[in-house]
């Protein structure tokens, strides 16, 4: 087989149409557009309302400020996400770091910072050095005799 052996489906293409190819063929003379009138010639362009007014000079002008800054996120913290479920793949008594998740693979990327969640339950004393902790996971932690240490 070579490359010039591949063709589509039969059925899958069509010829185009060949309009305004004379009064003999099909779609010839007018070209499927009747006669005379505004849709036969040239056709209206896009935003063109009937000689009425434009719908973008209808709209009113924005007016006032806003903090852009604010609205696009830029004061945000994105940290990367685990769970405490997550960290009971890790041995009794093991020292996590957000260095040592993104050596093993278990973050990909720390973008702001780590944030442990209290989704799944923990059933190993573990010290977690994280950027934040919610109430519940840090619960969790603490009463499988663990530590969660907040880092800056």
């Amino acid at each position: 087989m070579r490359l010039t052996d591949v063709q589509p489906n039969p059925g899958r293409v069509k010829e185009r149409k060949r309009v305004a190819r004379g009064p003999a063929g099909k779609g010839g003379k007018t070209a499927g557009r009747g006669t005379k009138g505004e849709h036969a010639r040239d056709t209206t362009p896009p935003g063109f309302a009937g000689g009425a007014v434009k719908q973008a000079r209808r709209l009113p002008k924005k007016r006032g400020s806003t903090n852009k800054a604010h609205n696009i996120g830029l004061f945000r913290h994105e940290f990367a996400v685990i769970n405490v479920a997550t960290l009971d793949r890790f041995e009794a008594g093991a020292v996590i770091t957000p260095e040592l998740l993104v050596e093993q693979r278990v973050v990909r990327d720390l973008h702001d910072g780590l944030k442990v969640l209290g989704n799944g339950e923990v059933s190993k004393s573990l010290e977690v050095h994280a950027h934040a902790f919610s109430s519940g996971a840090r619960e969790k932690i603490e009463a499988a005799g663990g530590k969660a240490e907040v880092i800056a």
